[in-house]
């Protein structure tokens, strides 16, 4: 039971999270809490902040069937593409061998993987990189050159990121979101954010001219220090990547549910 309660953990944290930053990019986003599902849904060019989950806990394959159906016609109603968010171990078990074919029939295609994980591991010691100098993001200048490094690392136009972060008052204020640069050169990035008594690690992502250096587990470990030092909290959650994932047991955390993401076919 300590697994699905921590899978039920990551993702009550992605609708707490996502709530925050979907109201933050449009007050008037679509934002709510239905039987079974959850629509975080910003409308905007910025994928990640369209978003749609599952949140029952063990639900079988016929539930789970129609929660897909309901779940892609939401997304068909929209203007901007975006992601079912599905935890893997919240599903009963033939719920989720019957996954694939219950998500193509619903008209979704399988899009990417990624991890649920947590961790008591805070605080942890002040980070240092060789390399690097860390600057907090506290200027518009600054949250465009960090939504251009997450749009370069997932592959997305530049304009689609900056649609997402540009003039935030939450990033630039509540969010601990910091700038790794080596000399003058941006090259990584992360940010923690409080969501119910956890620090919540968020979009997370380093240029890939610049990988495989050690930059973005050093700038979340700043991320995860001084957002540590501002609120007193212990416990830390993310969502990782393929990419990610190897990175954030240095750190101290645990994977617990899978993860798959779904778009629209076609």
């Amino acid at each position: 039971m300590a697994n699905l309660a921590d899978s039920i953990e990551s993702m009550e944290q992605l609708t707490v999270v996502w709530r925050a930053m979907v109201l933050d990019r449009d007050p008037g986003a679509d934002v709510r809490d239905l039987p079974g599902i959850a629509v975080r849904w910003a409308d905007c060019r910025f994928a990640f902040w369209n978003c749609v989950t599952l949140t029952e806990v063990g639900a079988d394959a016929g539930l789970v069937g129609r929660r897909l159906v309901q779940a892609a016609d939401i997304m068909r109603s929209k203007r901007h593409p975006g992601f079912l968010w599905i935890f893997e171990d919240l599903l009963g078990e033939e719920a989720r061998a019957a996954l694939e074919a219950a998500a193509e029939q619903a008209g979704l295609e399988y899009a990417f993987p990624g991890t649920g994980m947590a961790g008591d591991l805070l605080p942890v010691p002040e980070p240092a990189h060789p390399d690097l100098t860390f600057v907090r993001v506290t200027t518009d200048e600054h949250l465009r050159t960090y939504a251009d490094l997450n749009s370069r690392a997932y592959g997305f136009p530049l304009e689609d990121g900056r649609d997402g972060l540009a003039g935030s008052r939450l990033w630039k204020g509540r969010v601990h979101a910091y700038l790794g640069m080596r000399g003058d050169v941006p090259v990584a990035c992360a940010a923690t954010v409080e969501a119910e008594g956890r620090l919540f690690v968020i979009l997370v992502a380093t240029d890939p001219d610049w990988q495989r250096r050690g930059y973005g587990e050093a700038v979340t470990r700043k991320a995860l220090y001084e957002g540590a030092r501002a609120t007193g909290l212990t416990r830390a959650t993310l969502h990782a990547t393929v990419a990610g994932a190897p990175v954030y047991p240095r750190i101290g955390f645990e994977a617990n549910s899978p993860m798959r993401f779904y778009g629209l076919t076609g």
